[in-house]
Formats: C-alpha cells, sequence, structure tokens
C-alpha cells in the first residue's frame, strides 16, 4: 500500500452545515456536540445579524471535548465569498491545535453557497490536510410547508445588504437551490410544528429541487443521530463538480426515530458486488446509513464500507491482525421501521 493511500485516510474530517438565517443551523450543531461528546471537535461559524445564533450560543457549553478555543467565529463576511481570506487561516488555526482535533464542523451563513467553500479543500495547502466528510443541508420545515424557503425573506435581504463581500446577488429561491444541490443529507427542522399533510408538503417542496437522490431527515430541534450524518467518508472535494448549481458556469424527532442494528455476514469474494447489493438494499429499504467492516476471502487486508442512501465507498482500511477474528459486520440506519428481515436477505444475496 502507497504512502499515499495512507496518508488520505490522516486528513481531518469536515461536516459543512448550510442553510438559511432561522433554518436550524446551530440548534442542530449544538445537538451534534452534546452527542458527540469524546470527539475532539472544533467548530468555525460563520453567521450574521439578530436573528441568526452565532458562535456564543455554542461557547460556554461545558463539553470537553468542544473547549472554547475549538471555535473559531469568522465575522469579516460570507465565507464562500472570503474564502482564501477567513477559511484557510481558520483552518490552519485549527490544525495547530493540540492535542489533534478528530472532526471539524463549519457553520456557512444564511447566504453562503456551499461549492465554492467546498472546491476550496481541492487547494494544495487545504487538500493534503482535511476533507470534506459531507455536506448538510438545513431546510426550514415551517417556511418550506407555507410555500416559502425561508422563514424571513426580509432578515435575509438585511443580511445580504450589511455583508458587503457578498458577490452573488441572487433570488433566495436559487440560494436555496444551490444549497440543496450540493447536499448530502437534508435536515428538515421544525417537525414538531407540522400536520401529516404538512410534513409532507415541505418534503415535497426539496424533492421538488433536488437533481439527484439524496435522504430528507425530519427533525425537531436540531435532534438528529450523530451517527447518520458524521462519518460519512465521502470526500465531497473529489465529486464537487457533479454537483450542478446555477453558478456553476460563473462558479418531535430525536434518534429515537431512527432502528439501527448490526448484521453479520460471511466472508465476501466480490467486494463490487457487495457494494452493489448495499445500494440496491438502501434504496429499497429507505436505510439511511450502512457502514462496517467486511472480511474479504484471500485478502489479508480487512474492506472497509461506508454508505450514505444508495452511494457506496469501500476500501482496504488496514491488515487484519495476528490473531484478529475475521468477521463482516455492518452497522444499518435507518428510518423507524425499517425491515431487518428483508434487508438481511438482500445483503447475505
Amino acid at each position: 500500500m502507497s504512502a499515499n493511500f495512507d496518508r488520505k485516510f490522516d486528513k481531518v474530517p469536515c461536516t459543512v452545515v448550510t442553510g438559511f438565517l432561522g433554518a436550524g443551523k446551530t440548534t442542530l450543531i449544538r445537538n451534534l456536540i452534546e452527542k458527540l461528546d469524546g470527539k475532539r471537535l472544533a467548530i468555525i461559524v460563520n453567521e450574521f445579524g439578530d436573528v441568526g445564533i452565532d458562535g456564543e450560543v455554542l461557547k460556554g457549553c461545558g463539553i470537553e471535548s468542544c473547549p472554547d478555543d475549538n471555535i473559531i467565529e469568522l465575522a469579516n463576511g460570507c465565507i464562500c465569498c472570503t474564502v482564501a481570506d477567513d477559511f484557510v487561516p481558520a483552518i490552519d488555526q485549527i490544525l495547530a491545535r493540540e492535542p489533534r482535533v478528530d472532526h471539524i464542523l463549519i457553520e456557512t451563513s444564511g447566504l453562503a453557497l456551499p461549492k465554492p467553500l467546498v472546491q476550496a479543500f481541492q487547494w494544495p495547502a487545504v487538500k493534503a490536510r482535511v476533507t470534506v466528510d459531507g455536506v448538510i443541508a438545513v431546510v426550514d420545515g415551517v417556511a418550506l410547508a407555507e410555500g416559502r424557503v425561508a422563514d424571513d425573506h426580509d432578515a435575509l435581504e438585511a443580511q445580504r445588504q450589511t455583508d458587503s463581500s457578498i458577490d452573488h446577488d441572487d433570488p433566495v429561491e436559487e440560494v436555496f437551490e444551490d444549497q440543496v444541490a450540493c447536499a448530502d443529507m437534508i435536515v428538515l427542522t421544525k417537525t414538531d410544528l407540522l400536520d401529516q399533510a404538512s410534513l409532507a408538503a415541505a418534503k415535497g417542496r426539496v424533492q421538488a429541487h433536488l437533481p439527484r437522490a439524496v435522504k430528507i431527515l425530519p427533525a425537531a430541534n436540531g435532534a438528529v443521530d450523530p451517527s447518520v450524518l458524521i462519518g460519512l467518508g465521502l470526500a465531497v472535494e473529489d465529486d464537487i463538480e457533479n454537483r450542478k448549481t446555477h453558478h456553476d458556469d460563473e462558479l418531535d424527532h430525536d434518534h429515537d426515530d431512527f432502528d439501527s442494528f448490526v448484521i453479520d455476514l460471511a466472508a465476501v469474494t466480490d467486494p463490487e458486488a457487495l457494494a452493489a447489493r448495499i445500494s440496491a438494499t438502501a434504496e429499497a429499504e429507505n436505510v439511511l446509513r450502512i457502514k462496517g467492516f467486511v472480511d474479504v476471502a484471500n485478502k489479508p487486508m480487512r474492506l472497509q464500507v461506508q454508505a450514505v442512501g444508495s452511494r457506496v465507498n469501500h476500501y482496504f482500511d488496514r491488515a487484519w491482525a495476528p490473531g484478529e477474528t475475521r468477521q463482516s459486520r455492518l452497522v444499518v440506519i435507518g428510518e423507524k421501521g425499517i425491515d431487518r428481515a428483508a434487508i438481511e436477505k438482500m445483503l447475505a444475496a
């Protein structure tokens, strides 16, 4: 195995959380911090205005694994427009921390376009050290159910006028479309305020804007199981050019609403065939994530598998240790009520 391959998986993963002012980004991040206690975190916050909630809400949370010094606020403009001036120095500052951080959460401003930010992870000075684990778009369920993409368009316009760094003067609907176009997961917030008909209307509005299959996760008060959003391993910067946006030519739900279980498999002979079965299973059975390790017959290396919806990544991560029991175990995460028997049958086929 080459040294370059090893270094790829030494990169610090970053999760980009995008969405409009007031959609619930900070609430989601606060929830993730609390539930990821033990994983050493750093946070970059780029938010503006009285309606938004800045890094002060995240500071002082009392969680040892995310000290105040690891929360960096960028107050010099929209991160997608000032990425060279603000983002790279912030990454440098975080990566200089000791002990080394395990994961970085980036909260963009309400009007930020995720794609330019993710593209910055392709820069040589950045690419060797960090990777985009996934892009999470937070969308306002109540606003969408009422036919809008944001709760307060006037506040968004005020934010635009306040931030002189923004160099994209786009309709709010286009910014929304660009945010969801880059997403690997959509978190639909405020669902505790919606009845079933309104929830269906909100989901339908999001789906109408999605250019590809992306899971929509209902959430109340930012309560989403971190295992669904963190550790996706997608290296989004390598795929970002395939996520088409308007600027390409320029440029009461909580974790109890998910079922999770472990499936043991026999050793496999064909990793590609297994990946195809995982993809088909996720699509057919409404599975959000499948992750784990697999024994490939006659191979000295352990196969790691990461699936987000029907998209599957797999690679040999290390050699089986002497005396270690070689086994294939996959963790399956899906919405409440997924059919375990059907999933086991499809994965074992």
